[in-house]
């Protein structure tokens, strides 16, 4: 895209709150430069009029360039919605005529990190909840979310302390991909608290938002930024809310939009859990407690095996090839002596033991390491 094309979704992407579907509609029927020209001299077509109360207040600033130098600064990219790079068909059910009243497709996403958001979103489950999270719900986030990456799926999260946290943690931990929704801009570490791990997520997955660079949380961005998570992910989980939560506005979208939802049970005298738990009583979300049950929520079709399906392929191997097997881990590759400190097998014999399942098509000496095969 050249340079005025880019800073007119630059300028459109901040001059009105998102999101704004009358401004998606008018840049959708006149390209973003002639839309982002007639916001600028308030002259749009009379079809598109309801436009200019939502970009009144700022249609005299342009921020486009300094936002844009931000950008380019932190190896973050603005993501439009005519780039190979935007989730194209994970956003759509929010611009749905029940949905985008309240809350339709962002106009653009600003992001920074490795992974393309469609690869994000492709095979992803959003783990939310309480921010004042108990150690048991940061103990089964931590869980859910290591199990999830190990069996290559993105986990989806928004960033906060509490369950947030502990699941985005326990992703990267585990070396697997998870992203970040953020309700401020690119630039801002919120909280200041997960500044480092939003780093790392940035470094190693994806962290992304619709506000441009510079803009604050608010209470209103967070509720605005759920629909996105929701949307995000191909189910959503609830490990911990209370009876009225960021997470309860999460699982609300979810339902809205058709995603699957499923929470997990806590004590009855926990307050963290009153949410999750009216949630399963009423029948809003399917009762979920470890990630196989997640991946069925997601995968409800099968197509992705549960983690049960691999002691299923190991069944009658010899010895050697079942310790050898097991030493490997869930993601990454070990050496052949790397594989006898773990198994304990003599070198000689994991030797044999790689050849048999090489031969079986259960592991991979390609890359120099040996690896699980998925």
């Amino acid at each position: 895209m050249n340079d005025d094309v880019r800073r007119a979704w630059a300028y459109l992407a901040a001059v009105a709150e998102p999101p704004c579907t009358p401004l998606i509609g008018l840049v959708d029927d006149l390209g973003p430069v002639e839309a982002a020209n007639a916001i600028r001299s308030r002259s749009v077509p009379s079809a598109h009029r309801g436009v200019l109360r939502h970009t009144e207040a700022r249609a005299a600033t342009d921020t486009s360039g300094p936002d844009l130098d931000t950008c380019d600064r932190l190896g973050a990219r603005l993501v439009t919605r005519d780039d190979p790079d935007w989730p194209a068909w994970q956003l759509l059910s929010l611009d749905r005529a029940s949905t985008a009243a309240r809350g339709g497709a962002p106009l653009a996403l600003w992001a920074r990190g490795p992974v393309p958001l469609p690869a994000v979103a492709e095979r992803s489950v959003a783990l939310v909840g309480s921010r004042a999270a108990s150690s048991y719900g940061d103990y089964v986030a931590g869980m859910m979310a290591g199990d999830l990456v190990a069996d290559g799926w993105t986990v989806v999260s928004g960033g906060a302390y509490g369950i947030d946290g502990a699941a985005h943690r326990s992703a990267l931990a585990a070396g697997g991909r998870t992203a970040a929704v953020l309700a401020c801009g690119i630039d801002r570490d919120y909280p200041a608290g997960h500044a480092q791990l939003l780093r790392e997520i940035g470094e190693r997955g994806a962290v992304l938002t619709e506000y441009p660079p510079g803009t604050t949380a608010a209470k209103h961005r967070f509720l605005t930024r759920n629909r996105l998570v929701a949307a995000l992910s191909s189910a959503v989980v609830v490990v911990e809310a209370g009876r009225r939560s960021g997470a309860a506005n999460t699982a609300a979208w979810a339902k809205r939009i058709g995603r699957p939802l499923g929470a997990v049970p806590g004590a009855v005298t926990s307050a963290t859990s009153v949410g999750a738990n009216a949630m399963i009583a009423d029948g809003d979300a399917v009762l979920v407690v470890d990630a196989a049950a997640a991946v069925a929520l997601a995968a409800p079709d099968g197509h992705d095996l549960k983690p049960e399906s691999r002691s299923t392929a190991i069944d009658g191997l010899p010895r050697d090839q079942t310790l050898v097997l097991e030493a490997l881990p869930a993601r990454g590759g070990l050496t052949v002596d790397e594989i006898a400190l773990v198994s304990g097998v003599r070198v000689a014999d994991v030797l044999r033991a790689l050849a048999g399942l090489d031969l079986a098509g259960l592991v991979d000496g390609s890359q120099g390491t040996w690896q699980l095969v998925r």
